[in-house]
């Protein structure tokens, strides 16, 4: 199948679409959190109602001249300025509005409030939960499977750890208790299998998306490339700063093995990741790119050159798909290989399906003819993988 190359991006412009609903409707949920969660001052809280009111109702404008990255942005928004958030690719609009929601509470500013994660006490209230103990001590007894077994069950864990993050239980508050179908719509694992065989070595890059419950399990899918001999050294990849509402930072990597440590039944794993952060095994990277409104096509050199070197890279959840495929309206037939030619090495994709955007699916329109928002609840996902 030719790639159409002219595919329309998505973008928020029909009322009562799930991007108009993000923009209309989850940002400003998103705001009313982030207000709650802190004792900000005047100037913050009329900021963040100004960016309620912005987003919902008015036009694109540019960073402050002041910000510190106002250069950086500049090319990105001039495309778009003067317009409606509803009318400017649906990728841009939300990458934009977190940027937007850093400078309303002086993130970036000295002062009491610079580089205080908005989104801290609903991850930390997700790490306290008592009921997190039993997905604990089930990561915990994945590196006592046969070694046979151990990948299959970590992606498992890693794949649908994905199905409601906290922008999304923002806006659903019921998507965690829905029932799921664990329904896979793509599943390449065999040739995921085959890359990561034991014994096979080699460097993995692994681009993790939220914090909490779905960064848990990634760690455990960490430990088992690393001693299962499949390979010799991770990349686990996280946001520099608190982007999008549970995206994972180093701040949440050293509180998930906190967490790990505390419990009884996973403490092992936390010593082993440890050690294995202690010894360089582990490496831990954050490239600007992951806070940029771009797509994998446009990624900048040094990063392309650490996934040319990996012997594969393997991205996680909604934001990193849209990110590699393009957020484009694609058939959902398209082959993801020739969607993802341009990325600068061998890719999977582990993802629970909660945005539009889908390629290499051919039994897409016959689902979508039943009815069911399976590629927005979070009840289907899919392994995607091009060598």
């Amino acid at each position: 199948m030719q790639v159409e190359p002219g595919a329309p991006p998505i973008l928020s412009d029909v009322p009562g679409s799930f991007t108009w609903r993000v923009l209309h409707e989850r940002h400003p949920a998103i705001i009313r959190q982030v207000e709650a969660a802190f004792p900000y001052p005047p100037h913050i809280r009329a900021a963040l109602g100004r960016l309620r009111d912005d987003a919902v109702s008015g036009v694109v404008e540019p960073l402050p001249a002041d910000a510190h990255d106002a250069a950086d942005w500049a090319p990105w928004s001039a495309p778009y300025l003067g317009m409606s958030w509803y009318d400017v690719p649906f990728l841009w609009a939300e990458n934009y509005f977190y940027r937007r929601l850093l400078d309303a509470i002086d993130y970036f500013r000295p002062g009491p409030w610079r580089g205080l994660d908005p989104f801290e006490p609903q991850k930390a209230a997700e790490l306290d939960d008592p009921a997190l103990d039993a997905d604990l001590a089930s990561l915990a007894r994945i590196a006592e499977l046969p070694p046979d077994e151990q990948l299959t069950a970590a992606v498992d864990a890693a794949l649908w750890g994905n199905r409601a993050d906290l922008a999304t239980r923002l806006s659903d508050p019921e998507a965690e208790h829905r029932k799921h179908a664990t329904d896979l719509v793509a599943d390449d694992s065999a040739t995921l299998h085959e890359i990561l065989a034991p014994g096979t070595g080699g460097t993995v890059c692994l681009a993790a998306d939220n914090a909490g419950r779905e960064l848990l399990p990634d760690l455990a899918l960490v430990d088992v490339l690393l001693h299962g001999g499949r390979a010799d050294r991770v990349e686990l990849h996280l946001k520099p700063l608190p982007y999008f509402v549970s995206d994972a930072t180093g701040r949440d990597l050293l509180a998930c093995l906190h967490r790990l440590a505390a419990h009884e039944a996973s403490a092992p794993l936390a010593r082993r990741l440890r050690a294995a952060l202690g010894d360089g095994r582990l490496e831990v990277a954050v490239p600007g790119f992951y806070c940029a409104p771009l797509t994998y096509a446009e990624v900048p050199g040094g990063l392309a050159a650490r996934f040319r070197a990996a012997k594969l890279t393997v991205v996680k959840g909604d934001l990193h798909y849209r990110r590699l495929v393009g957020d484009r309206h694609w058939p959902a037939a398209t082959p993801f290989e020739a969607v993802t030619e341009g990325f600068p090495g061998a890719v999977a994709a582990l993802r629970t399906l909660k945005s539009e955007v889908l390629v290499g699916v051919a039994d897409a329109d016959a689902r979508d003819a039943a009815g069911e928002q399976w590629r927005l609840n979070g009840t289907h996902g899919l392994i995607q993988v091009r060598r």
